[in-house]
């Protein structure tokens, strides 16, 4: 069947607004009815200049039907800012127009206080990822992120940068043994650790959470799929650091990136189709819905959002901890911080709710660490406490390629030169995280010089992604 690919722009061309008959007339799309593209075109723009005559077709009813009743339901929407809000952008010629398009929208929210846009940005649902939003009394789910609470972790350990090189084997054997990877994958029960997470009472409280207990229990210390890895790596320290009693030299280092698995997707799921049905905003900005915080959903969805966040810090804290074990060495330093959160702070004396979806606190003093590919360093950072940024930087380097992009015109060969050519042994994971899928993170770095200050440098050596390129479940 020849290709019927056609997108919003090809409607949108055709007279169609960007509104909710736009996307049934896509839903229809979807359906692959036999027609040529052509074809498909012609029909949709017949509906579009005369509704009343498809009111009975089995296809088109729906679309005829929006497309009359649009305008009477565009009435009853929260009504958006009619001008875009200002907000800073950093390395904004290295982010694609969808992510600043969405973040546009976003600045038009009614419980908008003020944005940014981070140089990792690219486009998400919602609220591009490396979008940053501050927001009056209200909390937005999809500002947050499907992965709520996934972060960064790093233990510096009292070993050599040489330990590496002569007990490469060994610390493989480590990244097998310690975690599991994969969406929906994790421990079997006489393998399960117990942790005080899960004692929360929100397990008892709120029927919802209740039911996700035990995906949570099976998966605690598990890394899950996407761009998440546990690797081993050098940390290079070109001056010594008091704070952390760290000094100049290098040192073997653990780096780990993952969330808060199955608990935080269902959580995101549950409560951003709720937030949806709640908050009726205009079509582009639906995925914007967003809870009022003193409202009973609100606070539920805060309560979620804070299990999430500390069930995914103990997958890291058990992670780690199995590691150090296994290693038997001393650890001089442990660093963690989140993304995907939702934060209550004060900006310009003003209280208010700071998304980072994607994005790195950076408040004055506060350590993050923002990483590169499995190909390029990544750094440890100290933040500068920048207002214009709502105190915060980038996650990572950020993507240059979609996934389905870097696997249509990537190699595996070309992949694997590259990484043998560095020195980096690589575990799992498919051509969707291949490093040249990712922007240069010096250039990421260089657009964030006023956000925060290097510390340090982690040059990934070993890296354990998910076997089969999984997205996070």
């Amino acid at each position: 069947m020849e290709n019927m690919r056609i997108n919003g722009n090809d409607l949108i061309a055709l007279g169609y607004k960007e509104n909710e008959a736009l996307g049934v007339a896509l839903k229809i799309n979807r359906l692959r009815l036999g027609y040529k593209r052509d074809e498909m075109l012609e029909k949709f723009k017949e509906v579009l200049d005369n509704p009343e005559a498809y009111l009975g077709d089995q296809v088109f009813a729906p679309l005829s039907n929006m497309l009359l009743n649009v305008d009477k339901l565009e009435k009853e929407y929260i009504k958006l800012k009619s001008e875009v809000d200002s907000y800073e952008v950093y390395g904004g010629d290295q982010i694609e127009a969808g992510a600043k398009k969405q973040m546009n929208t976003a600045m038009k929210l009614p419980i908008t206080v003020a944005g940014a846009l981070m140089p990792d940005a690219h486009q998400g649902y919602g609220l591009p990822i490396g979008g940053v939003l501050a927001a009056n009394n209200a909390v937005i789910p999809y500002g947050v992120g499907v992965d709520i609470g996934c972060r960064m972790a790093l233990s510096i350990f009292d070993l050599p940068a040489t330990y590496l090189e002569s007990h490469h084997d060994d610390l493989k054997k480590i990244l097998m043994k310690t975690t599991r990877f994969g969406a929906g994958n994790g421990f079997l029960k006489h393998e399960r650790l117990d942790h005080e997470v899960l004692e929360n009472e929100l397990f008892n409280e709120n029927p919802f959470i209740q039911n996700l207990k035990d995906k949570a229990w099976t998966q605690l210390g598990s890394s899950g799929g996407g761009n998440h890895f546990v690797e081993f790596g050098i940390m290079e320290f070109q001056a010594e650091d008091k704070e952390l009693g760290i000094h100049e030299g290098t040192y073997l280092a653990l780096l780990t990136h993952s969330g808060s698995r199955g608990l935080g997707a269902m959580i995101a799921n549950h409560y951003t189709k709720l937030a949806m049905e709640l908050c009726k905003l205009p079509y582009e900005a639906k995925h914007l819905a967003y809870f009022d915080l003193d409202s009973a959903e609100g606070q539920e969805y805060w309560m979620a959002m804070n299990l999430a966040g500390d069930y995914a810090s103990a997958c890291h804290e058990v992670i780690h901890e199995k590691v150090l074990s296994e290693l038997g060495a001393e650890r001089l330093a442990k660093i963690e911080n989140h993304h995907n959160f939702a934060w209550k702070e004060k900006w310009k004396g003003e209280d208010v709710i700071v998304h980072r979806k994607g994005a790195t606190p950076a408040g004055e003093g506060l350590m993050g660490i923002i990483p590169g590919s499995m190909a390029a360093p990544g750094f440890l950072v100290r933040g500068k406490g920048e207002e214009q940024s709502i105190n915060s930087a980038s996650h990572g380097a950020g993507r240059l390629m979609s996934r389905t992009q870097a696997i249509k015109t990537l190699s595996r060969s070309e992949v694997s030169k590259k990484l043998e050519d560095l020195g980096i042994t690589l575990i799992g994971a498919d051509l969707d995280e291949a490093p040249m899928a990712y922007k240069n993170i010096h250039e990421v770095m260089a657009a964030q010089t006023d956000l925060v200050n290097v510390v340090a440098s982690f040059h990934p050596k070993v890296v354990r992604m998910a076997d089969d390129g999984s997205k996070e479940d």
